[in-house]
């Protein structure tokens, strides 16, 4: 097995056209707006509130910026009842637990001679550090982010799922860039990571969140920059067939649909086109690969009331 890789060096933007650049060279193609939050929060060390539609890209353009700058890619995956310890540490209670079989004859020792059981405990008591130190601390994302020795980048994915008060302690920790942990003490950032947070709008973010993060959107791209996206992503897709399929795509998005389709579905799409050997994009092939776009039975159905617009798109 072949060692790992070193990390890249960590490399700030020097300006927004650089920022576009390498985003850019890692295979994430950038719109003026997104490059600009990406520079500033860079030099500004500011965490970005990306908002927008499920599968635009916002997962995509932290994983790239990771990569541009040279950063380890740390990510929290928010859910509804996550909590601190999920987020945050944990104690492995059972290695704990096998340090205290393997170390049951020393543990003995200490107790002998005593009378009661409230002076065994009081014995154990005095080496609870022992078992509550660094040796059985398991890090989660965010104190892995604080205490990485490389420079990290943070996603906090879809922070909308997780419940208020779990936003309200993000916001202490990312405020101070640093973790207190009651047995141990305070554990400053050794790098003080890059942030980013990502939400779907299921709810409504607070004020102070909001004004602690540069704030982006990010909507469906247009026809000129998915048409980029798909060229870039597959190559081997013929030029017609994809300029037909990214129309057609945007004459589904205009459609009162449940799920509009993804820049991830339109590269699936214009994929499995290519693999039926498709030269272009007609009425009878639409409606034969609807499933591979639309991912519920009810969009289909309003998508084939309107079959003749998609095909002519």
């Amino acid at each position: 097995m072949s060692p790992p890789s070193a990390p890249s060096p960590v490399r700030s933007f020097s300006s927004v056209e650089d920022a576009a650049a390498r985003l850019e060279q890692v295979g994430y193609l950038t719109s003026p707006e997104i490059a600009t939050a990406c520079f500033l929060a860079d030099r500004m060390n500011k965490p970005i509130l990306v908002e927008g539609p499920a599968g635009v890209g916002k997962t995509e353009l932290s994983k790239a910026l990771a990569q541009a700058l040279g950063r380890e890619f740390i990510r929290l995956q928010c859910y509804e009842g996550l909590d601190e310890a999920k987020a945050l540490y944990e104690w492995e209670y059972a290695k704990q637990l096998l340090y205290t079989q393997l170390l049951k004859d020393k543990i003995g020792e200490m107790v002998s001679g005593t009378g009661t059981l409230a002076e065994a405990a009081d014995r154990l008591a005095a080496s609870d550090a022992v078992f509550f130190s660094e040796r059985f601390l398991l890090p989660r994302p965010i104190l892995k982010a604080q205490l990485s020795e490389h420079p990290a980048l943070l996603l906090v994915d879809e922070i909308d799922k997780a419940d208020p008060e779990f936003e309200a302690f993000l916001l202490e920790v990312l405020s101070d860039n640093a973790v207190t942990i009651p047995e141990l003490g305070t554990f400053q950032a050794k790098h003080i990571p890059r942030v980013i947070l990502t939400s779907n709008n299921a709810r409504e973010l607070s004020d102070a969140l909001k004004r602690r993060c540069l704030h982006l959107h990010i909507d469906f791209p247009d026809r000129e920059r998915e048409l980029r996206i798909v060229r870039a992503r597959l190559p081997q897709v013929a030029q017609t067939l994809a300029e037909q399929v990214v129309e057609a795509v945007a004459a589904l998005r205009t459609l009162d649909l449940k799920k509009a389709p993804s820049i991830s579905e339109t590269l699936d799409w214009a994929q499995s086109l290519a693999l039926l050997n498709a030269e272009s994009l007609s009425g009878e092939l639409v409606l034969s690969t609807l499933n591979l776009v639309l991912k519920y039975e009810g969009d289909i159905e309003k998508a084939k009331a309107h079959l003749s617009q998609i095909a002519q798109a």
